[in-house]
């Protein structure tokens, strides 16, 4: 199993231990990145990926690792610690930049095969919002099953957290890590995503925006191929 951790933030607390606890419990290959630490930029709004390509984002190349490491798990964990009751901003800025990849642009095939978990920590209270934040670009990116886990840890940092509190994160991830490892490879994308899809797909072929439709022909799915199917 291939799993890639997205981290929202550069420092190692909470949230970033409970992370790398979930992905040491599947196993596998990690890889992680800490943020702004390894992406930094800040969309433009210039519109080139919409419009030109998605290589013509003036930041494509600095994203580029992060993209090939997401496209090639098995398994997304993006963590945000909640930063005034949302994710980091340095976690929003990375999904600004692929908005490109929405379900009415061009989505990439293999998201609809994914699974990703959404974790977020605080001392007190913003988890919920927190998590839609990240699972709402899972859902628009196609990803097939998306979890989610917050917890108020009652604490500013992972030593400070009470050992009764540590033991109860220790058995959710035990329940989490079993739960991913039983539908590897068996996931499908859920009734959401795929009205979301059909609506795209209509959208594309009105050709609203040629780039999209292009993209869409391409792979078929404005016919009879589905990208949650083995098409011929």
């Amino acid at each position: 199993m291939k799993i890639t951790i997205i981290h929202g933030q550069s420092h190692k607390g909470s949230t970033y231990h409970i992370a790398h606890s979930l992905a040491e419990k599947l196993g596998g290959d990690i890889r992680e990145f800490f943020l702004p630490r390894d992406f930094g930029e800040f969309c433009m709004g210039c519109n080139s990926c919409f419009r030109v390509a998605e290589n013509a984002c003036p930041h494509y190349e600095k994203l580029l690792p992060i993209t090939e490491a997401i496209d090639d798990a098995d398994v997304l964990i993006l963590e945000s610690p909640v930063y005034v009751l949302h994710a980091t901003g340095a976690m929003k800025a990375l999904l600004d930049h692929y908005g490109w990849r929405w379900l009415i642009h061009r989505p990439e095939e293999r998201m609809f095969s994914k699974q990703a978990v959404c974790i977020s920590t605080a001392a007190g209270a913003g988890m919920k919002r927190t998590n839609q934040d990240m699972a709402d670009s899972m859902l628009w990116w196609g990803v097939a099953k998306t979890y989610r886990y917050g917890i108020a840890v009652s604490a500013t940092s992972w030593d400070g957290v009470n050992e009764k509190k540590k033991k109860k994160i220790d058995q959710r991830l035990n329940t989490l890590a079993a739960a991913i490892i039983r539908h590897q490879g068996k996931v499908k994308p859920g009734w959401k995503t795929r009205l979301y899809f059909y609506v795209s797909r209509m959208m594309q072929k009105n050709n609203m925006n040629p780039l999209d439709a292009a993209y869409w022909n391409a792979k078929g799915w404005t016919k009879k191929n589905r990208p949650w199917k083995k098409n011929p």
